[in-house]
């Protein structure tokens, strides 16, 4: 029942991407469709020996029960959501020898329907062994990139369809040794990153403002290091404390855990006297709420529960034998890729 929900409220959402460009709402280079393979550093190809090397640190038993038999399989996704980890899933492959042939692009919709409860994602071919030792890796890092975006997406649409000229945001709050793929998730999906890391961009929080004395302080050290070339971006409880920030040199003001009314009267305060401070809202903002935090002043809304909240998507690999393979493509079990309206 919840698979069939959430597929209707993607279905939904797509009528609505549709409905908003015709009506001249967004434009087609509003949406999501720009691919993000590139921006990955060359080093994140190291993390993908060490999935692999995790997952089968000795024997692999199972492995030599199958040998080296040429097969192909089927990635087939069975939740509804955003597909995302693609360049991670092919790296895995290629590590292994097997080569991958997506049937859709990051980004795109998985919508599994009654006809159709699995969708064929994408074909995997390459040695029985190397296939299954790549499996759960890939299907591990594919459901939990797929579920970063499918929130994202979400929470981006939301916020479009209050006609809101600012950017949702995650943050900070990532799993350890899976940043890359989170963040690079957030954007497949739609939202900004936020600072990737410590040394992205200076953040001030109540932590470094109490023992530094005060923000005014705070400030002047971390220019001192940062220079001209790092935003400095300051945790703020009330109107006085952003003054003081926005004062003494903070490009940006995140206004923590307000009421929405008193958020956005703080935040059109601020812009009256400062107006070209960023505005960050956080703190506890979920999907049901964001649309009350919404205003011509506020520019950010970041949401740790974009990557330490989300639910995985459901994806599985299974070797098809060929004439098992010719049945159920004849007998419309599992569709071709390109009569699914992905």
């Amino acid at each position: 029942l919840a698979q069939a929900i959430l597929a209707q409220v993607l279905f939904s959402t797509v009528l609505w991407h549709s409905k908003q460009l015709h009506c001249g709402f967004m434009s087609s280079s509003d949406l999501p469709t720009t691919s993000f393979a590139t921006i990955l550093p060359p080093s994140w190809r190291s993390c993908v020996s060490q999935w692999l090397a995790d997952d089968c640190p000795t024997f692999d038993v199972g492995g030599f029960v199958v040998g080296d038999k040429p097969e192909e399989a089927w990635l087939l996704g069975k939740s509804a959501g955003v597909l995302a980890g693609v360049p991670f899933v092919d790296a895995i492959f290629e590590e292994l020898g097997c080569t991958v042939e997506w049937h859709m692009k990051e980004g795109d919709q998985v919508i599994p329907t009654p006809p159709h409860p699995k969708v064929h994602v994408a074909t995997v071919r390459g040695a029985a062994r190397r296939l299954l030792l790549g499996e759960r890796t890939a299907l591990n890092v594919l459901s939990r990139a797929s579920g970063v975006a499918t929130e994202a997406r979400q929470i981006v649409d939301i916020a479009r369809s209050h006609n809101w000229h600012g950017e949702v945001a995650a943050t900070r709050k990532v799993t350890p040794g899976f940043r890359l793929v989170e963040k690079y998730a957030v954007l497949v999906g739609g939202a900004s990153t936020h600072r990737m890391d410590l040394s992205h961009m200076v953040m001030l929080k109540d932590n470094h403002i109490w023992s530094k004395g005060s923000i005014t302080a705070a400030i002047k050290s971390a220019r001192l290091a940062c220079g001209f070339s790092s935003k400095i971006d300051v945790e703020c409880s009330s109107f006085e404390d952003a003054a003081e920030a926005a004062e003494a040199g903070a490009e940006i003001v995140m206004l923590d855990n307000f009421e929405p009314e008193s958020l956005k009267d703080v935040a059109s305060r601020l812009k009256l006297r400062f107006p070209q401070l960023v505005i960050e809202a956080s703190g506890g903002i979920t999907a049901a709420t964001i649309g009350k935090y919404l205003s011509k002043d506020v520019d950010v809304v970041s949401q740790g529960a974009l990557t330490h909240g989300y639910a995985c998507l459901d994806f599985s690999l299974k070797i098809q034998p060929s004439a098992k393979r010719l049945n159920e493509v004849e007998l419309g079990t599992i569709p071709h890729s390109h009569t699914h309206p992905c």
